[in-house]
């Protein structure tokens, strides 16, 4: 089963130095490929002077993560897709249970390992931590962190299981599966587009799952940090598209209007909490969805299906009414 390794640059000349020599270390039985999304940095040049065995993907413009990775592996012939974020440290070893998965797992068609913080290793990472699950409403949260509540990694999450979304920072997927899905949705960007993905492929069929037996370590923020606004905008405006383009029937429209309800809570939030940036994030976030409901009416029509997409019905009630900041106590 060949494997490629593939990392979407964007003049990320430093993070490269730092985390691509584990990655080629550790790597061995992999292909690695470094995606550059029309860098105006020295980047290029530092791989081909320092790693001769990594192979260079041009892209010709900055697509964001979505076009980016569609750009860059239509042309690879790989069984599996190893998406790896450029702020990511591996370790030894991490390939193997994963791809252990996927040879035994006929139906798996994603995976994640264990993502723990770099910045703070015996805590899980925001994006993804031990798997992805969102509420009926839309919200994404993991195990291991809800909203921004991070738990300890006490070895809870040592398990293999199957989840709803696997992140985007560290994202095994097979080939066949993500192409006959339709790839990534350009139209998001960046964020939650492999929310969206998975929900596809689960609905053809797939399973996604959890192997809690590899671990990576994720930066995060290194391309928008967490209190940036655009990083509010696309996380509010993408979660509403999921929702109209993947939710079947009427119901889709009566879970957007609670949902678009409770953001407009949030945005208050951020205001009172001295955030007017924010505020105004998910203002450009709702009108953003509004332009695109055209397009994705005619989406829906393609991919909207009866899958149980939730794992709870509020996580927002859970965690701010019931106090339940982790995900066992759900």
């Amino acid at each position: 089963m060949k494997i490629a390794i593939v990392i979407l640059n964007w003049n990320g000349q430093q993070l490269l130095e730092k985390f691509l020599p584990t990655v080629v270390n550790f790597s061995t039985e992999a292909t690695v490929y470094v995606a550059d999304n029309a860098s105006t940095d020295t980047s290029i040049t530092f791989i081909s002077e320092n790693f001769p065995t990594v192979k260079i993907i041009q892209n010709m413009v900055n697509g964001g993560y979505a076009k980016g990775y569609n750009d860059a592996l239509k042309n690879l012939s790989e069984a599996i897709f190893v998406l790896l974020n450029s702020d990511v440290q591996v370790t030894k070893n991490w390939l193997e249970p994963i791809i252990s998965e996927f040879k035994n797992e006929p139906n798996l068609v994603a995976a994640q390992p264990k993502i723990l913080d770099y910045k703070n290793k015996e805590y899980f990472e925001y994006a993804g931590a031990a798997g992805g699950f969102i509420d009926k409403y839309g919200y994404p949260f993991c195990r291991g962190r809800i909203f921004n509540s991070l738990e300890k990694d006490l070895r809870q999450y040592n398990d293999i299981t199957e989840i709803f979304w696997a992140s985007g920072a560290c994202f095994f997927v097979k080939a066949k599966a993500f192409w006959e899905a339709g790839g990534f949705d350009e139209d998001y960007f960046a964020h939650q587009e492999e929310i969206d993905l998975c929900w596809r492929m689960q609905s053809q069929g797939g399973k996604i799952k959890y192997v809690g037996t590899s671990t990576v370590y994720h930066v995060g923020g290194a391309t928008l940090e967490t209190s940036n606004p655009k990083k509010t905008f696309y996380n509010f405006r993408n979660s509403l598209l999921n929702l109209l383009k993947n939710v079947n029937g009427l119901q889709a429209f009566v879970i957007l209007f609670i949902r678009m309800v409770l953001d407009g809570v949030a945005a208050f939030q951020f205001l009172f909490q001295g955030k007017p940036k924010h505020f105004l994030a998910i203002i450009k976030a709702h009108i953003g969805f509004y332009k695109l409901i055209p397009k994705f009416l005619q989406k829906r029509k393609k991919y909207a299906s009866n899958l149980k997409f939730y794992h709870i019905k509020s996580i927002v009630y859970q965690y701010f009414i019931r106090n339940n900041k982790n995900f066992n106590e759900l």
